[in-house]
């Protein structure tokens, strides 16, 4: 695996340091990661996304989606209920996990839905009106038409 030497990006840029250490630290994660449970994410409009994460065998009351320090976290913890059963086959995973999703600056989560086995989390981006780009108009001078009557006068 590569190694990246980020000093560079420190050294010439100014409150760049959470994406540097987002890069940093996807970069250093094991390439191995859980692939459990499987999920799709969706642009669902211009500032609008949605998550869907695939967890069949898990009832509303397992699932927890929180969000906490810039970050959705979504788990899930099935209760035992397999007392008493035998499996000849166990291909449905209902085991435990913890998914996490980095959310950018002004996500917010703007609700959950449970369906037909899917967790549907539905995200919107909502840009705060002071970072909005705005037009400046520009206003005439007055002193200059002051210096073209000046001018005309003098000639």
């Amino acid at each position: 695996m590569r190694n990246f030497d980020f000093a560079p990006l420190y050294r010439a840029t100014v409150g760049f340091d959470q994406i540097a250490d987002m890069l940093d630290r996807v970069l250093s994660s094991d390439v191995t990661q859980n692939t459990y449970p499987p999920y799709n994410i969706e642009k669902t409009a211009d500032d609008a996304y949605r998550i869907s994460i695939a967890v069949a065998g898990f009832a509303e009351s397992d699932l927890t989606v929180e969000v906490k320090e810039g970050a959705l976290i979504v788990s899930a913890r099935k209760a035992e209920e397999d007392e008493g059963r035998t499996y000849l086959h166990r291909g449905i995973a209902t085991r435990a996990f913890e998914r996490r999703f980095q959310l950018a600056d002004h996500v917010r989560v703007v609700g959950a839905t449970h369906t037909d086995g899917m967790l549907h989390i539905d995200l919107v981006r909502e840009i705060p009106e002071a970072l909005k780009p705005r037009r400046i108009e520009i206003a005439k001078s007055e002193a200059s038409e002051k210096d073209v009557l000046d001018a005309e006068t003098v000639n």
